[in-house]
């Protein structure tokens, strides 16, 4: 099953979607802010990233841009997670690399269907 790099610093946030993402089959590690984020998208290789925008030590948007702008992590899929959602963000979040965004408080149904379809992109059957 893939490997499913979440990076949170919200540990209630961290606890709930890496209980729930376990019990779905997946692999989840954990990032505490976007510094270590990174650090771990390169050491771990991970299938997709689900990015915390709000994060300390290195915001999610500066970790998205150095991920994608890494040879070794530009193409794992990173799905954005804010809980503030206004209007431009979904264009902000893919401006900044990002490969698809959500909301929070997660829904996990929606955001299962944009694991599974960015994880298809990357590994088309």
């Amino acid at each position: 099953m893939a490997k499913i790099l979440l990076v949170e610093d919200n540990e209630m946030n961290r606890d709930m979607l890496s209980r729930r993402l376990g019990r779905r089959g997946f692999e989840v590690i954990i990032a505490v802010d976007g510094g270590q984020g990174v650090a771990m998208a390169q050491s771990e290789a991970p299938d997709l990233i689900l990015m915390d925008l709000s994060l300390p030590v290195l915001d999610g948007w500066e970790a998205t841009r150095q991920l994608k702008a890494a040879d070794a992590t530009k193409m794992i899929p990173v799905i954005a997670l804010t809980a503030h959602a206004m209007a431009g963000d979904s264009e902000k979040c893919l401006a900044a690399g990002c490969d698809d965004y959500d909301t929070k408080p997660v829904e996990l149904p929606r955001l299962l269907e944009k694991i599974a379809a960015q994880l298809q992109k990357r590994n088309p059957a």
